[in-house]
């Protein structure tokens, strides 16, 4: 007989989450089984509880992607490296698994694809490695949607910028770290109170977003430091027209490249020479493979070992553990700034 686990779990569409037991699943070949420690939450979340976007194929559903934890078990296929006592962390969702409810990440004991599943330093928190999965894979998405390789090291001769615009964000905070890595002068926006805390992640400029000059300023600062600003990830909604606006004044004639974290809306604005794509990792099954492979067992697992990458951004705890999940969303939905919220389990 399977044992049993605690789960949230969506009933039916637009209704709370609600707590039961689930049977805990045995990993496949190339799988891990983890005891979740904490869970983190992300709109997408809220989205899929509230309004079923994206699509919940069926129901009862697991939602949730952020994980961090101890392998219980792992596949026949798995390394050594992933051996049951691990500390990890993971992107645990069922999105890539045609909705299967053992692999979200709202319950104590979830499965994910070993290339999903990276190392968490004994000096990091549970919950410091939660917030990381799905933020770090959208903020490296990013360039591999603009055709920029994710092992892109760029000197200062090459005069490069990008600018992250909601550089406090979850994404955004992991963007303006990546393309610290990258070799990228990097602008962000931010609000007031969250300038100086995205300096400390990499950014060389951070801009106040609710200043009416916001646009010439990022501008003016790219022309007084001499460098190529064609390339931007639009990290937060309703953002798109105002960096459109910055690339028009620093793209000069050369084509402009803009990565959009949230869905780009139906009535999207434009600009000449610019391509403006959703992120998103590569829908080939084997690419994407590949790719959230080089995201966790490499970029993330290199950085987090040496220090250059540090969770990001600011932690807040929702009290409840599993069945604080609801809260969390809730929370999460009337607006946060600078903050992942996280539940402890």
């Amino acid at each position: 007989m399977p044992g049993k686990h605690q789960a949230a779990v969506l009933p039916s569409a637009g209704s709370p989450l609600s707590v039961i037991d689930r049977d805990t699943p045995e990993p496949g070949p190339d799988e891990v089984l983890i005891e979740t420690k904490a869970i983190a939450v992300n709109p997408v979340d809220y989205y899929q509880r509230d309004f079923n976007r994206p699509p919940v194929p069926f129901y009862p559903a697991v939602l949730g992607e952020d994980v961090a934890g101890v392998v219980v078990k792992v596949g026949s296929n798995v390394s050594n490296a992933l051996a049951p006592g691990s500390r990890v962390l993971a992107f645990a969702s069922s999105f890539y698994q045609n909705g299967s409810p053992d692999h979200g990440a709202f319950q104590k004991q979830t499965l994910a694809g070993s290339e999903r599943v990276a190392p968490l330093p004994g000096r990091l928190s549970f919950e410091e490695g939660a917030i990381l999965p799905l933020a770090v894979l959208t903020a490296l998405s990013a360039y591999t949607t603009l055709g920029i390789p994710i092992d892109t090291k760029y000197t200062p001769d090459d005069k490069q910028a990008i600018l992250i615009w909601g550089g406090s964000s979850s994404v955004g905070s992991l963007a303006v770290q990546s393309a610290r890595t990258m070799g990228f002068t990097v602008y962000a926006t931010a609000g007031a109170q969250n300038l100086e805390y995205v300096k400390t992640l990499g950014a060389k400029a951070v801009f106040d977003y609710k200043a009416s000059d916001v646009v010439s300023q990022i501008a003016n600062q790219a022309k007084e430091d001499d460098v190529i600003l064609r390339t931007a990830h639009v990290c937060v909604e309703n953002a798109l027209e105002q960096t459109l606006d910055v690339l028009r004044l620093t793209k000069g004639d050369g084509p402009a490249k803009v990565a959009h974290a949230p869905l780009l809306p139906d009535d999207m604005p434009t600009l000449e020479a610019t391509e403006i794509k959703f992120t998103f990792p590569p829908t080939d099954p084997e690419e994407r493979n590949k790719h959230i492979y080089k995201c966790f067992n490499i970029w993330l697992r290199d950085g987090l070992s040496s220090g250059t990458i540090v969770p990001s951004p600011r932690i807040q705890v929702i009290p409840g553990g599993i069945g604080g999940l609801n809260d969390a969303l809730d929370t999460l939905k009337a607006g946060v700034s600078g903050t992942k919220l996280v539940v402890s389990v």
